[in-house]
């Protein structure tokens, strides 16, 4: 890595051996100080930094490290999310205690993480791995976010083509996922551009973001994309999508409900833009993924991941469903009621 700033999409690493160590710590540490966060947490940050990568070194069939920036009023800190597919832990909650190993070390990797972090969650199944998400903030503790996302470029890829977007704006609370056609620089700009409009988008239904995400995006090459917005108190969830974003409602049951995408690329041509209207109870949750993801994965294969944060849950499917050979973006949200 370069010491260049760290864009919000963040940089991913590929953990093989402990030399990932040193470069994801140092990493981190350029980070904390772009986001002002004061050498005492920048310290702790490290901490969790080491440790987390060397829970995939020793742990890890396949392991990699999302390291970006965090924001909130006011406020910025650093996110760090560890996803691997080694052999998961029966117990975090044993597994974090000090003294704790399966390696013959001292044990005391997840209970440092956890004690530096102003926020963490996890999620492990014996036999398929475990994804750990921190994040560590100036002050503060951190608060459980109702939307969490991830996009990963394709390999040897240096940008996504993939991006997501969260926004309240006058108490609507929306979702963005695009997918800029193609892959590399272009496609990123594309998405980009997408993902600027939704921010400045009028605090309007999602069939109207969405046709003005269309418009601002015709200078771009075009992206699949799909906006929803969540409305629990009113038990509904509203969704506008053009291409191939999909879009599933989870019951807590593990009932599946897919939601429309109708065809056309934004800022190409004229394309029909309609709203559509999905129940959304208490325990149900949005799943929005691009195509880099196959939408085979079941939620009935992962006990107790609905209870997880957004984060957690999308970094897992994209762990489990993300296909390598493309960008990928999976994006989960649930009720804050």
């Amino acid at each position: 890595m370069s010491g260049d700033a760290v864009t919000d999409s963040g940089i991913w690493f590929q953990v093989e051996s402990g030399g990932a160590a040193s470069a994801v710590r140092r990493a981190a540490e350029r980070l904390g100080a772009q986001v002002e966060m004061g050498q005492s947490r920048i310290a702790d940050l490290a901490i969790v930094a080491a440790e987390l990568t060397s829970n995939l070194v020793k742990h890890a069939d396949e392991g990699f490290l999302l390291l970006r920036p965090v924001r909130r009023a006011g406020e910025a800190g650093v996110e760090l999310v560890a996803i691997d597919s080694g052999p998961g832990m029966a117990d975090l909650t044993v597994s974090s205690r000090d003294g704790h190993s399966t390696t013959g070390t001292l044990g005391i990797g997840l209970g440092a993480i956890f004690r530096q972090a102003s926020w963490f969650d996890a999620y492990s199944l014996p036999g398929r791995g475990t994804v750990l998400a921190v994040q560590v903030w100036p002050a503060e503790p951190a608060r459980p976010s109702w939307a969490g996302a991830l996009a990963r470029p394709l390999p040897g890829e240096t940008v996504s083509g993939d991006g997501y977007a969260v926004r309240v704006a006058d108490g609507r609370h929306q979702v963005l996922v695009s997918d800029g056609l193609g892959h590399g620089p272009l496609a990123a700009a594309a998405t980009e551009a997408a993902l600027a409009a939704f921010r400045d988008a009028p605090a309007a239904p999602p069939a109207v973001v969405v046709s003005h995400l269309h418009r601002a995006m015709s200078h771009t090459r075009g992206a699949a994309l799909a906006v929803a917005e969540l409305a629990p108190a009113d038990g509904i969830l509203r969704y506008a999508g053009l291409g191939n974003i999909s879009g599933v409602v989870v019951e807590g049951d593990g009932k599946r409900r897919g939601l429309v995408s109708l065809p056309g690329i934004a800022g190409h041509q004229r394309p029909t833009v309609r709203e559509y209207d999905y129940p959304f109870g208490p325990a149900a949750r949005l799943v929005m993924h691009s195509d880099g993801v196959v939408d085979r994965w079941r939620l009935t294969d992962y006990p107790g991941l609905a209870e997880r944060s957004p984060l957690v849950m999308a970094a897992t499917l994209l762990r489990d469903a993300g296909v390598r050979r493309d960008d990928a973006c999976v994006l989960v949200a649930r009720s804050w009621e």
